[in-house]
């Protein structure tokens, strides 16, 4: 070992000769390297553009918590890759920082290990089978190699570590938990030189991060992209911008509902202890521990799948609740076809920041889940709060909208989202069930009741679909001659009576006639939806079973959008109960009942009445 230490030094000499050397070797001007802008944009360089030159290493950082029990401080293992003039050169660059629980592999996919969505509502479920512990896939010394083409050619350094719990990183996965918000924030302060980083684990020999600016920005995908919102919530000196994509803000959010069990597109029956199982890829001998402290006593005895409340444990996961000490400029990015992550995540967080002033700007596209904005947008944002150049961003429009059709990289500014010219227009109800009734501006005279049978067999396309059902309530506005402009959250209040005491309440809006082609866009049919308990319909905190047959007022927002529906087109108003690819199956025949007269929908019309009465 002393060997070892005593030829360090004489090993960096002669890494940073040959270095030299083949600077020499492939041409590089004597002149130091150094960062490029052009247009408020930074360039790519070329003596920074061979990855072959890259300074690759790994390390640990010593956090300020112990989440495995171990008693000691938890180490987030963390990789660096940073061109070579940061040590040939003494060359200072700001830091791309990138964090998550999936670098070093993830635990089993399918439907056998979530939990079984066919259950009677507000019964204990069914337990949940479990998958085998994650096998890590390997002591790579690299955790990942995304971000590095985008920003080390542009004068950064790209530094990835792994979330507490997964990977060569200690502690324990809480989804959401406090160690998660912690974790990022010990790495940056180890860049900004607060905080130690080991060349082991469990060893005492320290790495300094002295080729750091001090100026570090996030960005990341899905929960990549929870993380830095995550990091930023703790108000840490040196994160200066971040660019959550289709992020996770809000577990509760993304698990329930407006009180209602709901599980994200396309993972039914999915839940948080089985995300927990999912990215546990951690330390094997401290796994029984987390297992049993974060997933069995914290996740399984508070998350309450029984009622779908919002509580205490949900309040802790829900980043809404902790943007006080935060600071960084946020570039928010989401899609308005997500349906994993639904677009309130990101809506809700981007209107708390702009009230409480900091830089926030939006990128919305028309697709599914991820898709960041342009390059040279998140160019534009870290090169003016990472490399401090006054390039007039924070002038830029707020709000940056793919249009239907148009290419990802193509996107419409607007002053602001929702666009300001959009207010609420208030829709009503005419029957016409079994077959379809009418939506429009005037209230009928003594509508009436309907009513709908909940059959959860039914997906909700094909109830939109069907010319005659009566497992679903729909009503259509007249054709449209003129295109409409949606921009905002559309809000529904329903008055209606269960024959139990308990029922799913499930809301779409659509475009018909429904495009079946193979050629149809993601926009064409869905406008948007919306979930929610009649049970919390006083609070989201505490279920008040309903009185069969008794009338209750139920009001709660949909997704948020902007869309344009086409010519030619009809809006509808779609009631309808269970949810195939989103709630809990109970069996079938709970009978729910609608009034007409005490129901109505407020949408976000651009150009308001005046507008939506033209394009009639």
């Amino acid at each position: 070992m002393l060997l070892l230490r005593l030829a360090r030094p004489i090993l960096s000499t002669l890494f940073i000769f040959t270095l030299l050397l083949a600077g020499r070797s492939v041409g590089i001007a004597a002149d130091p390297a150094k960062p490029v802008f052009k247009d408020g944009e930074a360039q790519v360089v070329k003596a920074f553009e061979d990855s072959d030159y890259w300074i690759r290493h790994d390390l640990w950082v010593k956090t300020e918590f112990d989440s495995d029990g171990d008693g000691k401080l938890d180490r987030m293992h963390v990789s660096v890759t940073r061109p070579r003039q940061t040590e040939s050169e003494g060359l200072k660059l700001p830091v791309v920082y990138n964090s998550s629980p999936y670098f070093a592999g993830t635990g089993a996919k399918g439907d056998e290990y979530f939990w079984n969505p066919r259950q009677e509502l507000g019964a204990t479920p069914p337990e949940r089978k479990h998958f085998d512990a994650v096998e890590r896939t390997g002591m790579r010394p690299i955790i990942s190699k995304r971000h590095e083409k985008d920003w080390v050619p542009r004068g950064y350094i790209v530094v990835h570590s792994s979330s507490p719990g997964t990977g060569l990183s200690e502690g324990c996965p809480t989804v959401g938990g406090d160690n998660e918000s912690l974790a990022p924030k010990a790495v940056i302060d180890w860049l900004c030189g607060r905080a130690d980083g080991f060349t082991s684990p469990d060893g005492d020999e320290k790495v300094t991060a002295d080729w750091c600016t001090g100026k570090v920005g996030m960005t990341g995908t899905s929960y990549n992209g929870t993380i830095p919102l995550a990091a930023a919530t703790t108000g840490v000196d040196g994160l200066e911008a971040i660019i959550p994509v289709a992020p996770n803000t809000s577990y509760y959010h993304y698990y329930r509902s407006n009180g209602l069990v709901r599980h994200p597109y396309g993972y039914l029956g999915e839940d948080i202890d089985y995300l927990y199982d999912f990215i546990h890829s951690g330390n094997e001998a401290r796994r029984e521990y987390c297992d049993c402290n974060v997933r069995d006593e914290e996740m399984l005895k508070h998350f309450d799948r029984v009622n779908g409340d919002y509580n205490d444990f949900w309040a802790g996961r829900d980043y809404l609740n902790d943007l006080e000490p935060l600071k960084a400029a946020v570039l928010m990015a989401h899609a308005f076809n997500d349906w994993n992550v639904v677009p309130e995540h990101s809506v809700r967080i981007y209107e708390a920041l702009k009230k409480k002033g900091v830089p926030t700007q939006a990128f919305f596209h028309q697709g599914g889940h991820g898709g960041p904005p342009p390059i040279k947008m998140m160019n534009r944002w870290f090169t003016r709060y990472l490399h401090g150049v006054e390039n007039g961003v924070e002038k830029d429009p707020r709000a940056w909208i793919v249009r239907e059709g148009d290419k990802q990289d193509k996107p419409t500014s607007y002053s602001d989202y929702p666009n300001p010219d959009a207010s609420p227009v208030t829709f009503y109800l005419s029957g016409g069930a079994p077959e379809r009734g009418s939506l429009s501006l005037q209230a009928a005279e003594d509508a009436g009741t309907e009513s709908l049978v909940d059959n959860f067999s039914f997906d909700g396309a094909s109830l939109a679909q069907a010319e005659w059902t009566e497992h679903r309530l729909i009503y259509m506005t007249p054709e449209l001659k003129e295109p409409i402009h949606l921009s905002g959250t559309p809000r529904i209040t329903i008055k209606l009576a269960s024959s139990k005491p308990a029922a799913n309440l499930s809301v779409w809006l659509v475009s018909l006639p429904w495009n079946n082609g193979k050629n149809a866009k993601i926009t064409d049919n869905i406008i948007t939806r919306g979930w929610a308990d009649p049970q919390n319909r006083r609070s989201m905190t505490e279920s008040e079973p309903l009185v069969p047959g008794t009338f209750y007022e139920v009001s709660f927002d949909l997704q948020p959008d902007d869309q344009v529906i086409a010519k030619g087109q009809q809006i509808g108003l779609m009631i309808f109960s269970s949810d195939k690819d989103f709630t809990l199956h109970p069996t079938p025949g709970t009978k729910l009942t609608i009034d007409l007269d005490a129901t109505s929908i407020s949408l976000p019309v651009v150009g308001g009445k005046k507008a939506f009465k033209k394009a009639l």
